[in-house]
């Protein structure tokens, strides 16, 4: 952990591979119910560009000094079209995480990780978190798009981008580049719990499209993405 903080510190940014993660994380024994939960996410009907290869889910959660990360009421998920001018500007509605998932040992332990990590660069902080659950889905003639924002910002302070799984897809390159505009790095997820650590003051991150390899057979990247962001800074 100490060489991810250090990374973050100097770079804005970390790459870690999944075995890492998992030393990192520690046991999760949900984790194949965890996975298999983006089998069941509804489908994103605010995409701008009209693309039907987006699913999510949805949570919010907050964590005082001293306290427990806890769930909030659900919440539409909120971004300005200053970080987001595809689709932000409006309050978007989405299908919550599901409750044995939001509290089950895979969550728990990322979450609180999360927050071991970005309480080492911006310590005793009230946090407003997001969870959110997505699947990019690949057709014939339809690549998914992870970003189609392109490279962005989210507006928050800190976002870890968790690979939970990948089929039959190719591509999907996440790449690092500075609010200068100068590139700093490309890295593609590709195994369980590899992960983008981002400083989102720093650094902008954006994901090439995914295509399917054999396009008889449906592909996916199914992604968790988790945000903290100063709880006076929340929406």
């Amino acid at each position: 952990m100490n060489r991810l903080v250090k990374r973050l510190a100097e770079d804005g940014f970390c790459f870690m591979r999944g075995h890492d993660m998992q030393v990192l994380l520690g046991p999760m024994a949900d984790w194949n119910g965890f996975a298999k939960s983006w089998d069941d996410l509804g489908l994103d009907t605010y995409m701008a560009d009209g693309g039907r290869y987006r699913k999510r889910r949805f949570a919010a959660f907050g964590a005082r000094p001293g306290e427990p990360i806890s769930r909030k009421t659900h919440q539409p998920h909120y971004q300005s079209r200053d970080y987001n001018p595809l689709n932000g500007g409006i309050a978007r509605w989405f299908d919550p995480v599901l409750p044995e998932i939001a509290a089950g040992a895979s969550m728990t332990a990322i979450l609180a990780a999360c927050r071991e990590v970005f309480e080492q660069l911006a310590p005793t902080r009230d946090w407003h978190i997001e969870v959110h659950q997505f699947r990019i889905e690949a057709r014939s003639g339809e690549a998914g798009r992870p970003t189609p924002e392109g490279m962005h910002r989210d507006g928050v302070d800190y976002v870890l981008v968790l690979l939970v799984g990948r089929r039959n897809v190719r591509s999907g390159v996440t790449s690092i580049r500075g609010t200068d505009d100068i590139d700093l790095g490309s890295f593609t997820l590709t195994d369980p719990c590899d992960a983008a650590w981002v400083d989102d003051h720093r650094v902008m991150h954006g994901v090439t499209p995914v295509e399917p390899i054999d396009p008889s057979e449906p592909g996916f990247r199914d992604v968790l993405v988790v945000t903290f962001r100063r709880e006076a800074e929340a929406a």
